[in-house]
């Protein structure tokens, strides 16, 4: 109870003492309601307080209204200096004046500790708010950041498409320039026939004057010769001029005589068959009928034969443009081959019973596995839709040379049971404007076909490019219209099958006659493998088979028999180290680097292939592969 009432007389005290000291310091908030408490961080309790606001609230209450007026209108209050007095003479006299003063020296301490922690809290709220501004700033750095990179990344897409853009104009500048060099060598080469023709004529002209000299030369030459034979025989008959004079008259009168026996004879016998002729007309008609039905008859045998063969050789002959194809040219020679084929099937058959591997499908041709997939798929379609008298679908091979697009064709035409026919669009151009006329015979002849055809052009886009004048002949343009008339509609009698290493040349109505695109690439590393096999069997092992295996070997063998090669160490590990090296190489030229190895071999005094021998003839195949490239590339590049 005692620490209860120091406490109370304690904060009275210092309450009195501070509102004296306030008013007296600061008249202008004597006023106010609102003042400064400095133990206002106190931890003392409601109740407390509550008593001490109650023991000094009478204080204030004993003045009188004047005094208070007149001391809140001169700015001082003596009543709260007196009560600050009075305060601190009870707390000295009190008996806890050394507990009280250390209490409010605790207190003291209390706030200063209070005021450290919240200096402590807003240096902490200081940190947070500086860490945020950092992290803040460190996002707006990485939003900067992307946006850099973002612009960066357009601009880099921007140039891409420029240089794409840049290279594009370049490659059709130099398609342009390509084309334009190619009408200027054919108009080139049109002078230089002309020019040609020209000098022919003249040539001719000058051999012609040159006979005509000749002959007047000789005539000359007869003449003069006359002239002194002449001469001579003036000079012979001057001196013996009677004798010749006699024997001239006497020949003369023979000769007169003897012409005019034979010229009377011969008009005795005009004018007896004239007026026998005139008498008897059924003569005269038999003979004018004769004559007559000679001379139609000569002249109706020559240009019926003419036009006979004109037509068989229409409708049964094989045209120019055709380069390769399984149909006879000739009705008789379509018999004499089918007789050879049986002749040999039938000598071969006994070999091929006694364990002879027969190929069948498209093992002889080495494609990818998907690739293959694709066209027996297509090679069955097509026999299927044959038998079922469906419209055939044609189809476009594309890709580097040399990567079977020729084979694929052939064998599909076989598989398919279909004839096959081969021309090349480089043959279309140099027919100028004959060129419609082969396409149409072509076709025409195409349907003579009871099999059905498949016909395959090879370089298709030599002439059937992109109808540009600038460029493309009109004979060209006519070629090409002739061939998309009769393409128009799906066909029952041919398979258009078009190969191209520039697919993108083509012209948009042919690419539009197409049902089927198929891409040929290079051969990948297993393909290499099985090609040097498949091309090793062909030149080396097969060398050596016996053709005297088959009964017929011996009667038709006529040349001598080669000698017959010998592998050494060439293992399977050897050719797939080939293969490995042999990366970019074509179909046909893994068949030329067998054929080297072939030759190599064939120059060897023992005809001997070995490893070393085999890996020496890849290794300069490769490295000439690689040369080739690198002059490709240089051409390429402009000047």
């Amino acid at each position: 109870m005692s620490s209860i009432k120091l406490s109370t007389c304690a904060t009275m005290a210092t309450a009195a003492v501070a509102a004296g000291f306030s008013t007296a310091s600061n008249p202008s908030y004597a006023e106010g309601s609102s003042w400064f408490n400095p133990f206002s961080y106190s931890r003392s309790s409601p109740e407390n307080d509550s008593k001490s606001d109650d023991k000094t609230s009478p204080a204030p209450a004993s003045n009188s209204a004047d005094d208070e007026s007149s001391g809140r209108s001169s700015g001082f209050d003596p009543d709260g200096l007196e009560r600050a007095a009075k305060a601190l003479r009870e707390m000295n006299s009190s008996s806890y004046s050394k507990d009280l003063y250390r209490i409010m020296r605790a207190q003291e301490k209390t706030r200063l500790a209070e005021l450290e922690n919240d200096k402590l809290m807003m240096e902490l709220h200081q940190i947070k708010r500086d860490i945020e501004g950092q992290q803040n700033m460190a996002e707006e750095q990485r939003r900067l950041v992307e946006e850099q990179s973002r612009v960066l990344a357009q601009v880099k897409r921007e140039e891409d498409k420029m240089a794409r853009d840049r290279m594009q104009r370049e490659h059709e500048k130099q398609r342009q320039n390509n084309a334009e060099m190619i009408k200027m060598q054919e108009e080139a080469a049109i002078r230089q026939e002309q020019e040609k023709q020209k000098t022919e004529e003249q040539i001719q002209a000058r051999q012609r004057q040159t006979e005509k000299e000749r002959a007047k030369i000789e005539q000359e030459t007869l003449r003069v010769k006359a002239m002194a034979e002449a001469e001579a025989r003036v000079h012979e008959a001057k001196l013996t001029e009677d004798y010749n004079k006699n024997i001239l008259r006497k020949m003369m009168d023979g000769e007169k005589d003897k012409w005019l026996a034979a010229i009377n004879t011969t008009f005795s016998h005009i004018e007896g068959g004239l007026r026998e002729l005139l008498n008897d007309r059924r003569k005269l008609f038999m003979t004018v009928g004769g004559v007559t039905a000679l001379a139609a008859g000569v002249y109706t045998t020559r240009e019926g034969a003419r036009v006979s063969w004109g037509y068989i050789n229409r409708i049964l002959g094989q045209p120019s443009l055709i380069r390769e194809s399984s149909i006879s040219k000739f009705p008789w020679s379509a018999v004499a081959s089918r007789r050879k084929q049986n002749l040999f099937t039938s000598a071969t058959s006994s070999g091929e019973a006694k364990g002879s591997t027969v190929r069948s499908g498209f093992d002889n041709v080495v494609l990818h596995p998907s690739l293959q997939r694709r066209i027996e798929q297509l090679a069955r379609a097509t026999s299927n839709t044959k038998a079922h008298q469906a419209p055939f679908r044609n189809m476009l091979f594309y890709g580097p040379p040399g990567t079977g697009k020729t084979l694929v064709a052939r064998e599909i035409a076989r598989k398919s049971g279909l004839d096959y026919a081969m021309m090349t669009g480089g043959d279309v151009a140099p027919l100028g404007p004959q060129a419609v006329t082969k396409i149409h015979e072509i076709f025409d002849w195409a349907k003579n076909s009871k099999k059905g055809l498949l016909l395959f052009i090879d370089e298709a886009d030599a002439f059937l490019c992109e109808r540009n004048s600038t460029y493309m002949s009109e004979a060209q343009r006519s070629a090409l219209n002739a061939l998309l008339f009769r393409t128009g509609d799906q066909s029952r009698d041919i398979v258009l099958v078009l190969a191209t290493n520039r697919p993108g040349d083509l012209d948009n109505a042919v690419t539009d006659r197409i049902d089927d695109v198929i891409e040929f690439p290079l051969p990948g590393e297993e393909e290499r493998y099985k090609l040097l096999n498949l091309y090793l069997n062909k030149y080396i092992s097969d060398e050596n088979k016996d053709d005297t295996k088959s009964k017929w070997g011996p009667v038709f063998k006529i040349r001598k028999k080669p000698q017959s090669i010998t592998i050494k160490d060439l293992s399977e590990d050897v050719i797939r180290e080939a293969a490995r090296k042999t990366e970019g190489f074509s179909g046909r030229e893994i068949a030329k680097l067998m054929a080297s190895v072939q030759a190599a071999v064939y120059g060897r005094p023992d005809c001997t292939l070995d490893s070393q021998l085999f890996n020496e003839i890849v290794d300069y195949k490769v490295s000439e592969h690689h040369q080739r490239i690198k002059l490709a590339a240089e051409s390429v590049q402009p000047a």
